[in-house]
């Protein structure tokens, strides 16, 4: 999702999420600035888990856990 601006990393992430197991891990890489409080929302909606949200060179990067 690097270089999208959101809501795309949200769609984008969405779509991997249905395709995983419960519990599995998704890794996410955004660049747009919005995107923090965006996959705070869009995991409180969903009931999946941000487990780590960090930031490496202007990259955003969420783990998140599907319920």
């Amino acid at each position: 999702a690097r270089g999208l601006n959101c809501p795309l990393p949200i769609l984008r992430a969405k779509k991997a999420l249905a395709d995983m197991e419960s519990g599995q891990i998704l890794k996410v890489l955004a660049t747009d600035p919005g995107s923090q409080r965006d996959f705070a929302a869009f995991a409180k909606q969903t009931g999946n888990e941000i487990v780590e949200s960090t930031t490496q060179d202007k990259t955003f990067v969420f783990l998140m856990r599907r319920r």
